[in-house]
């Protein structure tokens, strides 16, 4: 037996007994509603009555008060008279209303004809002769008004009578629509009892033979998932990476060999305890305790991938740096049961990117190193043949202008060195920087490169941009940036695409070659991504070179993709990127190779306050 089957047995177990149930219900229900009906019949029978009653009363109440004033001429007497005429037609609606058939409306439309042919031609004349003076004592005339009052009274008393028939009716019927009722019940008892005890033994059979199979099967297949799951902890086991899972309150379960190598613990040692006991992780520059995946998955309820590495405190003290993700673990109704954490040693990686950062930095400083050995040579010299010509046969007039030429030379060499000393003066923290200053101060180193290039340097700084960063980092990106300008705009540069030498090309010098340098605020808003952008400055940096093939621009940003041969590292743009990211920035690069409008613009945003990712560092 299947477990659709299963369930039909058991679906069939439970709604046939609650059918039969149901459908004597009701029947009993649709008993119980015929017995209040009749008894609703009964109570209006009752209320007829009472009505006939009232009617009586109010009726002898009538004659009553007008004999008494025909005796006694006393305006007093027809009190009783007044309130029994006003009253008398209001229940004869009330009794017309009880019962809406055409017999019992007329037997009712009647009663009130005679009664108000009593009022009209009897009672309202006599009280009008009275009240005249006149003489009321004709046998005729009060015999006549006797035998309208008893035929009142005969239709009040035929019309009690029928209601007392049809209550003493409804009575009867309700007597025995309660007996049938019982009858019914207790046939309707032992029925179900029958039914439901017959088939529920025939089902409970089917279901025992049934239970006895699945229990062979269960066997069965505990034998396999028992297999099975040996054979995931094999391959558990043999994953590179570390692997840890943990219940819903975050306590170990399981780890594999590479977990308990990289976390110093065993799992015997780790079983049970909390997850925060055995995975120790701070943050790779702010040394402060980081919130584990497992954590963050039963916070978020979704797989959560960290971007950024950490480092893990093993058992011994000492430290990894570690990449590491966790997913939750649900059951079938999507409820999470538990979180899968993996993670992998990182630390050769982050100390080889480290030495590549290391390795761009030296090689942005001894390509400037060159260029400002140069600018400063020829200040000195120049100083030194002022100073050979004061030494000379100079007047005083002479040797006041080569002074004021020399100070003029050692401010220049003062300014170039300041510029050298703060391109790689590292700040511990973001400071504010003045962008204008800044560039002109990159230009200012850069100036006899460009001028050695053939490349015209066209600026708009305005004053007043100001961000917040590292300026080291920030000067080491425009640098680079300006470099590469330089070189497409001063040189007509061949790029091979052969798969075999990707990377090699070919300089011609191109004369009045001009980049433009462009600095401008940039407000809040929404980027063309759909994404908010904050308050900050976009640096443009423009040339009229011959423009990057769409087969190249995609690898821009890749390490070790250079297109300069054995001049370039390939590490310049990638690291570049990479300071924007941690400064919350961005940088983005259109090119054209078309043979009228080419070129290439980079754009840079920074944020005016942005929020320093310094993970990375």
């Amino acid at each position: 037996m299947n477990s659709s089957n299963f369930d039909q047995i058991l679906r069939q177990v439970f709604f046939v007994p609650l059918l039969a149930v149901l459908l004597g219900a009701a029947a009993l229900a649709w008993q119980m509603n015929q017995a209040y009906r009749t008894v609703a019949h009964i109570e209006a029978a009752d209320e007829t009555i009472t009505r006939t009653e009232t009617l009586e009363a109010l009726v002898i109440n009538q004659e009553t008060g007008l004999r008494g004033y025909q005796t006694t001429s006393d305006p007093q007497f027809l009190a009783p008279y007044n309130d029994a005429a006003r009253q008398f037609p209001i229940q004869l609606d009330q009794l017309r209303a009880a019962d809406s058939t055409p017999r019992y409306k007329a037997a009712v439309n009647d009663l009130q004809a005679s009664h108000d042919a009593w009022e009209e031609g009897f009672a309202e004349p006599l009280i009008a002769s009275i009240q005249a003076g006149a003489q009321t004592s004709d046998v005729d005339l009060n015999l006549l008004g006797k035998r309208q009052m008893d035929g009142i009274r005969q239709r009040i008393a035929a019309l009690a009578v029928t209601a007392r028939r049809q209550r003493d009716e409804y009575i009867r019927r309700w007597r025995g629509q309660v007996r049938l009722m019982l009858f019914a019940l207790v046939g309707f008892a032992v029925a179900i009892g029958l039914v439901i005890g017959l088939y529920t033994r025939r089902q409970l059979q089917e279901v025992s033979g049934a239970f006895r199979q699945s229990h062979n099967i269960l066997r069965i297949r505990a034998e396999q998932a028992f297999r099975s799951e040996q054979k995931l902890r094999t391959t558990l086991q043999s994953i590179g990476d570390g692997v840890v899972t943990c219940d819903a309150e975050s306590r170990i379960e399981t780890m594999n060999d590479v977990a308990q190598q990289l976390t110093g613990w065993t799992a015997a040692e780790a079983r049970n305890r909390p997850l925060k006991e055995v995975f120790q992780v701070i943050g790779r520059t702010t040394r402060q305790p980081a919130e584990d995946p497992v954590s963050q998955v039963q916070r978020l309820n979704r797989v959560v991938n960290f971007a950024d590495p950490t480092i893990l405190l093993r058992k011994d003290g000492t430290e990894i740096f570690i990449d590491d993700s966790g997913s939750p673990i649900r059951d079938k109704q999507g409820k999470l049961i538990g979180v899968v954490l993996v993670f992998r040693d990182i630390t050769m990686a982050i100390k080889s990117q480290e030495a590549l950062l290391a390795n761009e930095k030296l090689a942005v400083a001894g390509r400037l190193a060159a260029t400002i050995s140069h600018e400063i040579h020829n200040p000195l010299d120049s100083v030194s043949n002022l100073l050979f010509l004061m030494d000379g046969q100079s007047s005083p007039e002479e040797t006041a202008q080569f002074l004021v030429l020399a100070r003029q030379e050692i401010a220049r060499v003062t300014q170039i060195s300041r510029a050298m000393l703060s391109l790689y003066r590292e700040a511990k923290s973001p400071v504010a920087i003045d962008l204008k200053e800044m560039l002109d101060s990159i230009l200012l180193l850069m100036d006899r490169r460009f001028a050695a290039l053939g490349v015209t340097i066209v600026s708009e700084l305005p004053e007043g941009l100001v961000v917040h960063g590292f300026p080291a980092e920030l000067r080491q990106v425009f640098t680079n940036l300006l470099t590469n300008a330089a070189e497409a705009s001063g040189a007509k540069f061949s790029v091979s695409s052969s798969p075999d030498a990707p990377t090699t090309g070919s300089f011609t010098v191109q004369p009045e070659a001009v980049v433009r340098l462009t600095a401008k605020p940039c407000p809040a808003g929404i980027d063309a991504a759909g994404l908010r952008r904050e308050a900050g400055v976009i640096v443009s940096i423009q040339d009229r070179g011959h423009g990057i093939p769409d087969e190249i621009l995609g690898e821009l940003f890749k390490p070790f993709f250079t297109t300069k041969g054995e001049r370039g590292t390939g590490l310049g743009l990638w690291v570049s990127r990479g300071i924007m990211t941690k400064h919350g920035g961005a940088i983005d690069l259109v090119s054209s190779t078309d043979p009228v409008h080419h070129g290439t613009a980079v754009s840079v945003f920074l944020a005016e306050n942005p929020t320093i990712n310094t993970a990375g560092d």
